[in-house]
């Protein structure tokens, strides 16, 4: 899943220069980072994000499946994954393949391990330090650890076992402003107790920003009501200072699927918003409904909140921005307040938050571009909503790989979209289809009818700084970004100024897709039950006797009138009849026009009617019969086209 655009890293890489004392990192430091989000907008000079990852070099899907590209080289005790010198710190592990084989880490040069741990247990929550909810295991298919590992000399990684598959190591490499002590797993009293401050931050599921400030919070409250074609001022602040965070109540607002209202927030009188987006997707809504409760950002049952912590230099203005559509629209009443502190943003220490908003199809050929542009500052999120625009292809576009280019250098390459949010292994059963989240990263949304997903990631530690320019991507299919889908995100980044511009959204591109169009697929989930002699094969089912029948689960199809459809592979007969059973009637026999042979064709089966008014909601069921005792009808597919 390489992508096309790659860039030899044979560049020298020069840190610019800023003069700052020396700077002192330890496992404790660094565990702090994961509380203290008053550090958001600070940069980070003098670092450099990279990661190690097992994406197939040849620009294939071989991401893992083999193994062939998941270490750097073989040696008597095992595979290495990692082998860097110098000063650095590992900031996130993950894999969707975990298995019981030790995994060593060997510090600064020593010839014994520094860390030896099973696999496994760098994300279970069994060992200590690497403690829930800072490691995950199986959220969403994917294990990941947050827990810091910094070294002063270098690091080897060396997995024990004969076959490791997909995974990726980030780290940070520190230049010499930067005094670094070496992890080690027995923490004293004091490491003990950021360790555990962390975890219950993380695992504090009552979102407020006073979770992150310690002392009374200055807060200003103001209740609207927006009208269609309004924009309402929500703050208006006149000298430097900085915003801890805000809420809107209720969430309720942001619901639906015309997404038209827009969150724009304006630094310092600059000539473009540093936030104009759709609120719903700003707040991590997936495709108009509520999904994302993270760390900092995102809506629960009675708010929508923003702890992005957000430093200006002399002004700052928020407002709410009413669209009109062509559909009927109601003044809409909310409760919006804000926490402010006064203190200005140091320029040479802080950016300004910004976040790109952008709603488009990539073309063929070509990755979908999260960021792109010149500046100072560093990238802190990705919320993304992909849905397809081709039907027969379920979710494939979400095999494409993340990746980053800083600076000139390539330091960064994926192995999957869902791998990229911290998940694994989609269309399959307690993966990334469980639409579940973490404080920092999860799953949006998941459906194989709707042919549509999305994710979030929050970087906390693992930022990536940038000193001149950025370019974050996301490929879309398994090779040569061949799979046609439209995208929707939102880039999150600090830095001096924008690095893109914000545009207006518009009610072409807010607007939630409906496809004309549910497709259902033997090899994925269970949307499909069979009763009768069915085979099975290559993804694939066959009726395989001369009566059969087939359920269809229609739980996530929106009501109304369809035509049905069955992508037929290859028959041995030309003779089948099918009756339906839906919502409304069960339908008399009817016969079904197919061609005998390897002849692939879209076999129309009749119309169907689904109405959502039934508790609980009653399934299509399709019987099937012919004159042959073996007919061998083989599909990939069945089709629900909207009437």
């Amino acid at each position: 899943m390489s992508i096309k655009r790659f860039f030899q890293a044979f560049i020298v890489f020069l840190f610019p220069f800023t003069a700052f004392a020396q700077q002192t990192v330890t496992t404790a430091t660094e565990l702090k980072r994961l509380s203290d989000i008053t550090k958001m907008p600070a940069y980070i000079d003098g670092s450099f994000i990279r990661q190690i990852s097992s994406y197939d070099r040849t620009g294939g899907n071989d991401d893992g499946f083999s193994g062939k590209y998941s270490y750097i080289r073989k040696e008597k005790d095992g595979l290495v994954l990692l082998d860097v010198k110098g000063r650095g710190v590992i900031e996130r592990i993950w894999t969707p393949t975990p298995t019981d084989d030790i995994i060593e880490f060997y510090f600064d040069g020593n010839a014994k391990p520094g860390l030896s741990i099973k696999f496994s247990d760098l994300f279970s929550g069994k060992v200590a330090p690497f403690l829930k909810p800072l490691v995950e295991a199986h959220l969403v298919g994917g294990y990941y650890s947050y827990v810091p590992i910094p070294y002063e000399k270098g690091c080897k990684i060396v997995f024990k076992g004969e076959k490791i598959m997909f995974h990726q190591i980030q780290y940070r490499e520190l230049d010499d402003n930067y005094k670094v002590q070496t992890f080690h797993s027995r923490f004293n009293t004091n490491e003990h107790k950021i360790l555990q401050d962390v975890i219950g931050l993380w695992n504090n599921n009552d979102r407020q920003v006073q979770n992150f400030y310690a002392g009374r919070l200055n807060k200003t409250s103001v209740q609207k009501t927006v009208h269609p074609g309004e924009t309402v001022l929500l703050a208006d602040l006149r000298q430097g200072g900085r915003i801890q965070g805000f809420e809107f109540k209720s969430s309720k607002i942001f619901e639906g699927l015309s997404r038209q209202l827009d969150l724009k927030i304006t630094w310092d009188n600059e000539s473009a918003p540093a936030v104009y987006a759709p609120a719903a997707d700003f707040f991590g809504y997936a495709f108009g409904k509520k999904s994302m409760e993270s760390l900092l950002l995102g809506a629960t049952a009675s708010k929508a909140y923003c702890y992005f912590p957000m430093p200006f230099d002399k002004s700052a203005k928020i407002e709410l921005v009413y669209r009109k559509t062509n559909e009927t629209q109601q003044p809409l009443s909310f409760t919006f307040d804000m926490w402010h502190a006064a203190g200005k943003r140091n320029p040479a220490r802080e950016g300004k938050f910004y976040a790109l908003w952008k709603n488009n199809e990539p073309a063929s050929g070509e990755p979908y571009v999260f960021l792109n542009g010149n500046g100072r500052g560093h990238y802190v999120g990705t919320l993304l909503q992909s849905q397809a625009t081709t039907y027969n292809y379920f979710t494939e576009f979400f095999e494409g790989d993340d990746s980053t280019v800083i600076d000139g250098v390539q330091n960064i390459h994926g192995t999957g979209s869902e791998d990229y949010f911290n998940g694994g292994w989609y269309a399959q059963p307690g993966g990334w289809v469980e639409k579940l989240g973490g404080p920092v990263s999860g799953c949006l949304d998941y459906s194989i009818p709707w042919s549509r997903t999305g994710g979030y990631r929050i970087y906390v530690t693992d930022k990536l700084p940038f000193y001149k320019n950025i370019y974050h991507s996301m490929e879309h299919g398994p090779v040569n970004n061949n799979r046609p889908v439209n995208n929707t995100s939102v880039a999150m980044y600090y830095a001096d100024k924008a690095v893109q511009v914000n545009t207006a959204p518009v009610n072409e591109n807010t607007k939630v897709f409906l496809p004309p169009t549910y497709t259902f697929y033997p090899a994925f989930l269970k949307h499909l039950t069979y009763n009768g002699n069915y085979i099975f094969r290559n993804g694939r089912a066959a009726i395989n006797d001369k009566q059969a029948s087939l359920t269809i689960n229609i739980d996530e199809v929106p009501a109304g009138k369809y035509k049905l459809y069955m992508n037929k592979i290859m028959s041995q007969t030309k003779n089948l009849e099918v009756r339906i059973a839906d919502n409304a009637d069960i339908q008399q026999w009817r016969s079904v026009h197919l061609n005998a042979g390897n002849t692939a064709e879209e076999i129309y089966l009749g119309e169907v009617e689904i109405r959502k008014n039934e508790i609980p909601q009653m399934p299509l069921n399709l019987l099937f019969r012919s004159k042959d005792n073996t007919p061998e009808v083989e599909f990939d597919r069945i089709m629900l086209q909207k009437i």
